[in-house]
């Protein structure tokens, strides 16, 4: 566990259910906490547990936001790896959580753009990673880690693990994330080509675009042109544009985080966050400091806007500010609180997962041990064969039918109250 908690969503091939899984996680964690914090209570100890999604602790240690892609297995694998990576480079200016630098950060790179403090960037995640493209995953800190494991048929499919990005907190950073590596995805396997957007140093740059909220870090290309950030994202924006606007179908949510997009890199280009102060995380973080600190006549070393910017990552109803600023209509909601609250225990429905989800339900009910991974299902009485689910996108398999009515008949034949 990386001495932190750690949740993975369910399979899911819609935006829709993915954001629900995500905030369906959080509530899940933010139990957990209450309980823990019921029990010492009882206990009389003194103190209580909050429970951040963020990706730095208080001694500056890191830890990721992993998404995983599914893609086609196919020769060019590493060209699309090296070639995605100057937009999760540049990808912060839309979709970093946002971070107040320590003293020797904002020393190293002093000027924030006209944004105003010196001290905040885009990024909690930026200043941790060290390579490009690797096998690694904490030693070297890579923007994507390339370790083969699909979790799926491994001759169809291979597993795009992306490691770079900020744990998000508003619904919007998440829905452009992971839409944007979609369509992206789905460029790069039509055909499309981003090679010669390729970065001298990847390195280098994810830290200057971090720590330039103006969006006009100057980023040296491989043959030796240069291009701003907010350039960068436009590029990639507008590529994925006329991709979309072929044959190819973009759902409601897609289209609302192309739209997003755009706007996002306008509050940028502008200097004006609160555009976007109600759906990215980066801007709604930096507009509550900066009200804070005029209000208070403060700035960003005062620990009470340090306190601030915890409670946004605070996955607690009560204590942390996600659900209040959405109540209060300053965070959008892309997907309702009743779909999130269903998804605790209700798998999407279109993904190996609802099979999964149907024989653990039903193995509980009837007090049946189990043991379960990402591709199989084992009862493990022996009573029937393991079950291999290798593809993703299968929600019906007559053999996980057979399974749950092997569980039925097996019930009846116990003693009873067994």
């Amino acid at each position: 566990m990386g001495s932190h908690p750690e949740f993975a969503t369910a399979e899911c091939d819609r935006l829709a259910d993915l954001l629900a899984q995500d905030r369906a996680g959080e509530l899940v964690m933010a139990d957990l906490a209450q309980q823990a914090n019921a029990r010492l209570a009882a206990a009389g100890v003194p103190g209580r547990i909050h429970l951040l999604k963020n990706n730095r602790d208080a001694e500056g240690n890191g830890f990721g936001c992993h998404e995983n892609y599914l893609v086609r297995r196919r020769g060019d694998f590493w060209n699309d790896a090296r070639t995605l990576v100057p937009h999760l480079v540049t990808r912060q200016i839309l979709v970093g959580a946002g971070h107040i630098t320590a003293d020797a950060e904002a020393r190293r790179a002093p000027h924030s753009g006209g944004l105003g403090y010196s001290g905040y960037v885009f990024s909690q995640r930026a200043d941790q990673m060290w390579d490009a493209v690797s096998s690694a995953t904490t030693r070297a800190r890579p923007l994507i880690n390339t370790r083969d494991e699909p979790h799926a048929d491994a001759e169809r499919y291979r597993r795009m693990h992306v490691i770079v990005g900020d744990s998000n907190v508003a619904q919007g950073s998440t829905l452009l994330k992971v839409a944007a590596m979609d369509l992206l995805l789905d460029y790069l396997e039509s055909g499309g080509d981003l090679s010669d957007l390729t970065l001298a140093d990847p390195i280098r740059a994810i830290r200057d675009t971090c720590h330039d909220l103006s969006g006009g870090a100057l980023l040296e290309l491989s043959d030796g042109r240069t291009m701003t950030a907010l350039e960068m994202q436009a590029e990639h924006l507008d590529r994925l544009r006329n991709h979309v606007a072929g044959d190819l179908e973009v759902t409601e949510l897609h289209a609302a985080a192309l739209d997003l997009w755009e706007r996002g890199l306008q509050a940028v280009r502008l200097q004006q966050p609160e555009l976007v102060a109600t759906e990215l995380d980066w801007a709604a973080k930096h507009q509550l400091v900066t009200r804070y600190c005029q209000l208070h006549g403060t700035d960003l070393t005062d620990p009470r806007v340090t306190r601030l910017t915890l409670a946004y990552h605070d996955v607690s109803p009560e204590q942390g500010l996600c659900q209040r600023l959405e109540n209060a209509g300053m965070l959008r909601r892309f997907v309702d609180d009743e779909a999130c609250r269903r998804a605790i225990d209700t798998p999407p429905a279109t993904t190996r997962a609802h099979l999964r989800g149907a024989v653990v339900a039903r193995a509980e009910d009837l007090r049946r041990d189990l043991t379960v991974d990402w591709v199989s299902l084992r009862l493990d009485d022996g009573a029937s064969p393991t079950v291999t689910l290798s593809d993703p996108f299968c929600a019906a398999d007559e053999r996980v039918d057979a399974l749950l009515e092997n569980m039925e008949h097996s019930a009846t034949d116990l003693p009873a109250g067994v």
